[in-house]
């Protein structure tokens, strides 16, 4: 399986918009759909999954209960892929996983999660319509009549009108995996041009299905810890925000809770004991190619600069000293004092002056001891 580690935001683009040229429609609408996480280390498990234990044996009584005790309004109808795309929107664990369309939506899931931000996140890109081609025949047949290649739930109503009778329909021809098309519940499924796939067995994990069967229909685009911080504010500068994924006063103040963090300030730790061995307060003052570029403090006072790198292990590096260090994000606010001053400081603009009168000085003394 392909898999790309990105450097900035044009490497990002660059990866997500790969083979996005079409054929058929002669048209940049590349056939791949996205999947974020904000952990590259995680796998692609269902949240039925992780509920551990005999997971597939509660399946069926956890959508009998959530039919039963929902609000008549929930579901329009008594399809039951309606409401199993019902049960899954409003948090209830299922085999289906989110997906959507659109590959900024997939970077804005990849980076959201600012307790993450100190760890690589993943974007997952599948290749639907060449997946859709392993479907039995008569699922493929549905598709070419509808000329679709995403399944609706009405579609889905065709086959089989539970998880049970669906299973047993594929039992000869497992693992199958689909994807479906949820209905448009609210303003959030549609914000989020939203995807939902579907296995069947149950207990078949998607990601370890596609190394087996077809590694080549997929492939991962890791975003480094150093790299986050570039994706988000510029997803931030295009309007994907919780705000707009969550339409809503719970999008609104998640967004808000976010964006008023001091995500520049972060708390270094370097691993060995002969140079610090402490933890220092980091302030973030440039990030250039997934490298920052931090002025380090302690409680008190300066304690010199450092190029922090997240590498191609997952872990963090001083890649002036080549030693390992561990990144936290939001400082704690006790050790910040020195670290404030500075920032403050900056906004004032006296530090500022000063390093452009430091700067100034030195050119003047560099012009005059040049022949």
């Amino acid at each position: 399986m392909k898999e790309d580690r990105i450097r900035n935001w044009d490497q990002l683009n660059a990866a997500l918009f790969e083979d996005s040229w079409y054929s058929p429609h002669g048209r940049f609408r590349g056939p791949f759909l996205f999947r974020g996480m904000t952990n590259a280390s995680w796998n692609l498990e269902t949240s039925l999954m992780r509920l551990g234990g005999h997971y597939p044996d509660v399946e069926s009584s956890l959508l009998r209960n959530f039919r039963k005790y929902a609000h008549r309004d929930s579901a329009h109808g008594d399809s039951f892929w309606h409401w199993m795309a019902v049960a899954q929107h409003h948090g209830l664990p299922t085999r289906l996983l989110d997906w959507t369309f659109s590959p900024h939506v997939a970077a804005h899931f990849a980076t959201d999660d600012f307790n993450d931000a100190a760890v690589d996140g993943v974007v997952w890109a599948v290749n639907v319509i060449r997946l859709q081609d392993l479907l039995p025949a008569k699922m493929r047949k549905v598709l070419r009549q509808q000329e679709a290649f995403i399944f609706t739930t009405a579609m889905l109503d065709r086959f089989a009108s539970s998880l049970g009778e669906f299973d047993n329909m594929l039992k000869k021809e497992q693992p199958v995996v689909l994807f479906l098309e949820p209905p448009s519940l609210d303003d959030r499924i549609v914000n989020q041009a939203s995807l939902l796939s579907f296995m069947s067995p149950v207990t078949v994990r998607l990601d370890q299905w596609l190394a087996d069967r077809c590694p080549h229909l997929a492939r991962k685009i890791i975003i480094p810890a150093s790299v986050k911080s570039e994706i988000r504010d510029k997803l931030d500068m295009m309007n994907l925000t919780e705000r707009m994924m969550f339409p809503g006063p719970d999008g609104l103040s998640k967004w808000l809770k976010r964006y008023y963090s001091p995500l520049n300030l972060i708390e270094v730790t370097y691993e060995n004991a002969s140079i610090g061995g402490e933890t220092k307060i980091g302030v973030i003052e440039k990030a250039e190619n997934g490298v920052l570029w931090v002025r380090l403090f302690t409680a008190h006072a300066e304690s010199g600069e450092a190029r922090l790198q997240s590498q191609d292990d997952g872990h963090w590096y001083d890649t002036q000293l080549q030693h390992k260090v561990t990144v936290k994000p939001r400082a704690t606010p006790a050790r910040c004092e020195a670290a404030l001053a500075h920032l403050a400081a900056l906004r004032g603009g006296s530090w500022l002056q000063r390093r452009q009168q430091a700067d100034a000085l030195r050119k003047a003394w560099k012009a005059g001891h040049n022949p």
